[in-house]
């Protein structure tokens, strides 16, 4: 079986022994004439996780989750309520204080249709069961035994290995019925290295919609070992970091978070709708650079970010949010983009079930320009490369931010020179992208790993650009 509608039908539905009927009763318990909109979010989830933590099996999960979501929606005002008990009852007691909250009135009736999904962006597959335990296992340990063997110097390994099965089925008010089955999968590689007793920490990982065969294809598994360790050697040679302003050049992949973080929030549609973005009120408007294109595109094949419907049932797409440095559009859910006078764009997202969708990003980045990234490092006669970024926070109403680089260098004379500590990027969202002066031809997106909080819900993304000088940015470090 692998239409998702049947998978779900047949995962959630059937096993409760809920039908059409059932379903049509429940959307006209959320409908009355003052309620402008509603939908039902079934959710059923399965993890699997495993730990290993210096060759041996720290932690084994299995957890199994399921439940429905119910929301009615009159003007600004949405009415919510969830359960995890999928019986009738408490469905329909969930959708009666859903419809109280927004507005009430009387109930209605639809007719429950089923609508087949036009994109097929990933298999609708269960990546748990596409390895035996054992052989998960056994990964696990290759993965300890490649970082230590890489180097003497490595004192400890921590792997592990997340494999989820998450089916879901939207009804919406219209009566139209639309699921998805969204596999996804983790390996993350945390090491210690050790020299005339300083430590360092070195990560690294990835992932994607696929089945966990994704690592030991291509020895993706055993090239994040080898990365983990090189990034804490370089740590270990690692000197103190500069501080004061000066031109920096943003590696290619990865440092896109930084654009996600900075910018990528102030375009959601929610934040645009009450003005609380800097960039709100500005579509039209130059806000960036010339060559500058960010675009939010949820449809790429096996992406940890990519859906094949949002969590409101409309099909993600490619979303051009900045284009050539005009401000040309937001992301959208189905609430802000009615109250927007917009259509919505695919990224109305949840972490769960119990939890209410908002416009969130799925896969967002910057498009490459023309020019050689040794062009670029060319350029700079002095200032930093930043090749890796961890933590980061950002005002999403001024758009002031603080990265932290986690693998940066000096550039001296066009050159990528020692690595460098401790080096904070301190700036705003909307000037910054204003001093973007050179772009690279080489976009890359991460390999994986992202997860975006927003109001306490988090869920998986992507991220990417190619190399960009920005002149004038503030650095924060130890020396000057």
């Amino acid at each position: 079986m692998t239409d998702p509608l049947a998978l779900a039908r047949n995962s959630i539905l059937a096993p409760v022994g809920l039908g059409d009927a059932d379903l049509d009763r429940l959307i006209g318990a959320l409908q009355s004439p003052a309620i402008d909109a509603a939908d039902v979010y079934f959710q059923s989830s399965r993890l699997q996780s495993w730990v290993l933590e210096d060759g041996i099996i720290k932690d084994g999960n299995f957890h199994i989750e399921q439940g429905a979501g119910l929301r009615a929606i009159a003007g600004e005002k949405t009415g919510f309520a969830y359960s995890d008990e999928l019986q009738f009852p408490a469905l329909a007691q969930a959708a009666e204080a859903a419809r109280a909250i927004a507005g009430g009135g009387r109930e209605g009736l639809v007719h429950i249709g089923g609508m087949p999904v036009a994109q097929r962006l990933y298999e609708p597959l269960d990546p748990i069961d596409s390895l035996d335990d054992a052989a998960k296992v056994e990964l696990l340990h290759r993965v300890d035994a490649e970082a230590r063997r890489a180097d003497a110097r490595v004192t400890q390994v921590v792997t592990s290995l997340v494999a989820v099965q998450d089916t879901i089925l939207v009804i919406a008010d219209d009566g139209r019925m639309s699921a998805d089955v969204r596999p996804l999968i983790r390996l993350n590689v945390n090491v210690v290295v050790e020299q005339d007793g300083r430590r360092e920490q070195g990560h690294s990982g990835g992932g994607a919609r696929r089945d966990l065969g994704f690592f030991i294809e291509q020895d993706r598994a055993l090239g994040f070992a080898r990365e983990a360790v090189r990034q804490a050697l370089i740590s270990l040679e690692a000197g103190v970091a500069p501080a004061g302003n000066m031109t920096v050049v943003l590696g290619p992949g990865w440092p896109g978070v930084l654009l996600h973080e900075a910018i990528g929030h102030g375009l959601e549609g929610d934040f645009n709708r009450k003005g609380t973005s800097a960039f709100a009120g500005r579509l039209g408007e130059r806000v960036a650079a010339k060559g500058v294109t960010v675009v939010d595109d949820g449809t790429l094949a096996a992406r940890r970010g990519s859906l094949n419907i949002d969590d409101e049932g409309t099909p993600t797409q490619s979303t051009t949010l900045i284009e050539d440095g005009i401000l040309v559009g937001y992301m959208q859910d189905r609430l802000n983009a009615r109250l927007m006078g917009m259509a919505p764009t695919g990224n109305g997202r949840r972490e769960s079930y119990a939890h209410l969708p908002m416009p969130r990003m799925t896969n967002t980045y910057m498009l490459a320009g023309d020019q050689d990234p040794q062009e670029i490092l060319a350029s700079v006669r002095k200032g930093l490369y930043a090749a890796n970024f961890g933590g980061g926070q950002v005002d999403i109403t001024s758009g002031k931010f603080t990265f932290s680089a986690s693998e940066a260098y000096l550039i001296k004379d066009g050159k990528i020179g020692r690595p460098v500590k401790g080096a904070t990027l301190i700036g705003n969202g909307p000037d910054v992208l204003t001093r973007v002066s050179m772009i690279g031809n080489d976009l890359r997106l991460d390999e994986g790993v992202g997860t975006c909080g927003k109001d306490g819900q988090s869920v998986p993304v992507g991220v990417g650009q190619p190399t960009l000088r920005v002149d004038g940015l503030t650095v924060g470090g130890t020396s000057t």
